[in-house]
């Protein structure tokens, strides 16, 4: 009997707690290329150090030059709403309309471009650490589009090493993440409960593993060494296509059309599934804007139908397929589908895409909302992928998670 207040309390605090995780919201049709990015000109998953800038680029296809206005928000390690007041993580004010934006030039699609700066005259800084949402609203209010961004202190040193799956089920599919934690000049008080890691693939929040605590612990190291907790699947290396030359057929373009836009007509790609690992260079997901003959391809890059085939076979012609990448943030919508064309036995789509060097792959959406990346590309322990270790930590009696470390590591040198 004494138990059942408690046991009722938890009930009712779960799902309360589930409920308060925020979600990033995707921008409508007519806002494109959203890059959030620091000092490097290929979009990324912005974890910037305490005291960097950090800059969201993206267009506004309209041609209305209207105004749009930002907010930042912080976030505990769960993305549950930080109890932090805004004069506690941030230097200054936010709700400012972004003032930097120009107009498209010489182009066939007429845009506004946008960019944002942090600091900037109105948001000088932010204090703390930590998780952070940047929401973009129009001049109505309303919530255009958000982005998560991630801010850290050097306080820690993370060694990251990829291995080959301990499962001999998974060994030749899936991929394995070791950690160890060093701290520098900060000592770990119960890190069984104030410290928590995030391991995030190719810059894919999508797919990130969390909530995992330390198995040892070893003077002032933690050390990570699961297997199943830790693993993610390989997957294969990403298709790709260049077309900073509109003009002309680029790598991976089968041919060009110029109608009210010019049209990109892709090779079609095939199933990988079943066939042997092919090393192909990618730059995991992401994207860059690029064009040959442009001083400021933020500007200057037009935009471009970009058209996706894929060969149909018996597997995938009851199957939700669709276009999956860093250019949209790994969204899963309607506009990423693709449908089958039984004239040509071929899965299409078409996207208005900004010129430049994209990469790009087949997913298929299941029917339980899940995404199976290795359906069409197949997944290989071979995959150069990319891994970022995020360390969060409150100490006790904190009243929010900081993130004081980061380490990456790359499987080209994966072992067993």
């Amino acid at each position: 009997m004494t138990f059942k207040p408690f046991l009722l309390f938890a009930f009712v605090l779960i799902p309360t707690v589930l409920f308060s995780q925020i979600d990033e919201v995707n921008p409508p049709d007519y806002i494109k290329t959203i890059n959030f990015r620091g000092d490097t000109p290929e979009t990324q998953l912005p974890i910037l150090k305490l005291g960097e800038y950090v800059v969201l680029e993206f267009d506004a296809l309209n041609g209305d030059e209207e105004d749009f206005y930002y907010k930042i928000e912080h976030f505990n390690y769960d993305w549950s709403p930080s109890v932090l007041i805004k004069s506690e993580y941030m230097e200054g004010f936010d709700n400012q309309r972004i003032r930097d934006y120009e107009n498209s030039f010489n182009t066939y699609q007429i845009y506004s471009h946008y960019r944002l700066t942090i600091p900037n005259q109105f948001t000088k800084g932010l204090r703390v650490s930590g998780n952070y949402m940047l929401s973009v609203y129009d001049n109505d209010g309303e919530l255009v589009f958000s982005r998560k961004f991630m801010i850290y202190e050097d306080k820690t040193d993370v060694g990251v090493n990829i291995k080959r799956s301990r499962d001999v089920q998974f060994i030749e599919e899936k991929q394995r993440v070791d950690i160890v934690i060093s701290s520098k000049n900060m000592q770990f008080n119960n890190p069984l409960q104030t410290v928590k890691v995030v391991i995030v693939q190719n810059n894919n929040l999508n797919t990130a593993i969390s909530n995992l605590k330390p198995q040892y612990t070893i003077g002032n190291q933690l050390i990570y060494k699961y297997d199943t907790e830790t693993s993610f699947w390989g997957g294969n290396e990403y298709f790709y296509f260049e077309n900073k030359d509109v003009r002309a057929a680029n790598t991976g373009i089968q041919s060009i059309d110029l109608k009210d836009l010019y049209h990109n007509y892709l090779f079609t790609n095939i199933e990988r599934a079943n066939n042997p690992y092919t090393y192909n260079p990618d730059i995991n997901g992401n994207y860059v804007i690029l064009n040959l003959d442009a001083e400021n391809p933020s500007i200057e890059a037009d935009y471009v139908w970009i058209h996706f085939s894929l060969k149909a076979s018996e597997a995938l012609k009851d199957k939700s397929i669709h276009v999956y990448g860093n250019f949209n943030n790994y969204a899963i919508d309607d506009s990423t589908k693709l449908q089958y064309n039984s004239q040509y036995n071929i899965f299409q789509n078409a996207m208005l895409l900004k010129q430049g060097f994209y990469n790009y792959k087949f997913v298929v959406l299941n029917k339980d909302g899940l995404i199976d990346e290795g359906f069409i590309g197949g997944n290989y322990y071979q995959t150069e992928n990319n891994y970022k270790v995020l360390v969060y930590y409150r100490d006790l009696g904190a009243r929010f998670d900081k993130i004081i470390g980061i380490g990456e590591g790359n499987s080209v040198n994966i072992s067993n």
